[in-house]
């Protein structure tokens, strides 16, 4: 039903007692090795943001930045792929033990100076990597006080297997920020004293085997930068009273409770991927047969088991990383997916109006969310309509079976739940909410309508 462990919280405790440390050493050879970037002033804050948003994914985003061997193409799904390789990197894979030989091209995006000086920082990126090649991001900030960051590696990633295991970094830190598998944080002491990331740039490492004529497509990529303020409660937003819903299909991850253990314990784990499935289905992705051929033939819904596969984090150890999830919902044709977070529902309401679910980070005890019948320390559920009243309805996949999934959610709980940064656990102790954690899976051209309310909450 819940990530192994709630993330957030991992967060917040090891936020709490972070101690100064040296950066770790992150292996990629030469490929990770460029010039710090010269200190950049924050853009000035917009009054009562606490969310930035930034994706390149045009023609004209790809041809801004440094090309070191990369080259931008245009047509339908504008991207950016290797011209020329610059060099070869050795890269050991700490999840396989094998070594393996590629060469790579890289791409440096613009500084992004950000609206909100932020303390977290979440990338997002959309690509294909046919067999034998696959991509690195990394992201690298400039606090406040004009000092920057190391390059974070945010995630090596391919959409399969054979060549190497999708892994988010552990053990990155400067003695200010940390990552926490898909999450760049500023540590605890560092925040209070009020230090932020006031801008940022990623770097993307398009590796292929040597010689090979071919390597991957990165067709968006960029982050949400954060400053939510720790809060126990939200107040409920003014519902829009007009009942809205949409037909998204229904799958249950109680359903393969048991099935796969090998990917995040057991189908009972993998609320992520089935949410992700669902809204993918929705818009019209279907898994091919080829790629579904590993399944026991007797289990119902192989592409949930897809999906799961398909988002495991060999480092996190499970299939809850949101970037991964956005990546793998990218992977089906025309479809784009990126990781944000919303203010409101207000917010989720514009989208389910144009058509555009989402997939939404809670938790809460039992007795906070009215009809649930369970708790959970982080849980991933799709918002697909509102009622008249302004209630959300939600695909919860954390039912006994599909029928069971469609729920109808109290708008206050279920937003004060979704919203809130901090929380009183079961134990009693204090711990932490996802501060609005949002999935959004849309087309990769969306209507005019879509584009606009995409723009209207802060995506675009």
């Amino acid at each position: 039903m819940t990530e192994p462990t709630p993330r957030r919280a991992v967060l917040v405790a090891a936020l709490a007692v972070a101690t100064a440390a040296t950066a770790a050493t992150v292996p990629g050879g030469s490929a990770s090795a460029t010039p710090p970037t010269p200190s950049t002033p924050p853009a000035p804050r917009a009054p009562g943001r606490t969310v930035d948003n930034r994706f390149w994914h045009s023609y004209g985003h790809w041809l801004a930045g440094a090309h070191q061997g990369t080259t931008a193409v245009g047509g339908a799904r504008p991207g950016l792929k290797i011209a020329t390789a610059v060099g070869r990197t050795e890269y050991a894979d700490p999840h396989t033990g094998r070594k393996s030989t590629w060469e790579y091209a890289t791409w440096t995006s613009p500084v992004h100076r950000s609206t909100v000086p932020a303390t977290e920082a979440i990338a997002s990126w959309n690509a294909r990597t046919p067999s034998g090649t696959w991509i690195q991001i990394e992201l690298r900030g400039t606090y406040t006080d004009g000092t920057a960051t190391p390059w974070y590696v945010m995630g090596r990633w391919a959409s399969g297997e054979a060549d190497i295991r999708r892994t988010s970094v552990d053990g990155q830190s400067d003695g200010r920020s940390t990552v926490w598998t898909d999450t760049l944080a500023l540590d605890a002491p560092t925040a209070t004293a009020g230090l932020r990331i006031a801008a940022w740039q990623l770097r993307l490492t398009l590796h292929r085997r040597p010689g090979a004529e071919h390597g991957p497509t990165v067709w968006l990529a960029g982050a949400m930068v954060s400053d939510v303020p720790d809060r126990f409660t939200v107040p409920a937003s003014t519902p829009s009273r007009t009942a809205h819903e949409l037909k998204v299909p229904r799958y249950s991850q109680e359903v393969h409770a048991g099935r796969y253990p090998e990917y995040d314990n057991g189908g009972e784990a993998w609320c992520s991927p089935t949410s992700s499935q669902m809204i993918i289905e929705y818009w019209g992705g279907k898994a091919p047969a080829s790629a579904l051929t590993w399944v026991n033939p007797t289990y119902s819904d192989p592409q949930v088991c897809h999906a799961a596969r398909s988002t495991y984090d060999a480092a996190y150890k499970g299939c809850g990383n949101w970037p991964f999830n956005a990546a793998y919902a990218a992977t089906y044709p025309d479809l784009a997916g990126v990781v944000t977070r919303l203010t409101s529902l207000t917010d989720l309401e514009t989208l389910v109006r144009v058509g555009i679910p989402a997939i939404t980070s809670q938790s809460f005890r039992p007795e906070e969310l009215t009809g649930a019948g369970y708790g959970t320390a982080g849980h991933l559920m799709t918002v697909i309509g509102f009622t008249a009243a302004g209630d959300v309805i939600a695909n919860d996949p954390n039912s006994r079976d599909n029928p069971a999934v469609r729920r109808v959610y109290q708008r206050a709980e279920w937003e004060n739940i979704w919203l809130r940064t901090k929380r009183v656990g079961t134990s009693g102790k204090v711990t932490s909410g996802s501060g609005g954690i949002c999935y959004l899976y849309a087309p990769a051209r969306p209507s005019r309508a879509q584009f606009g309310a995409l723009r209207a909450v802060g995506v675009l």
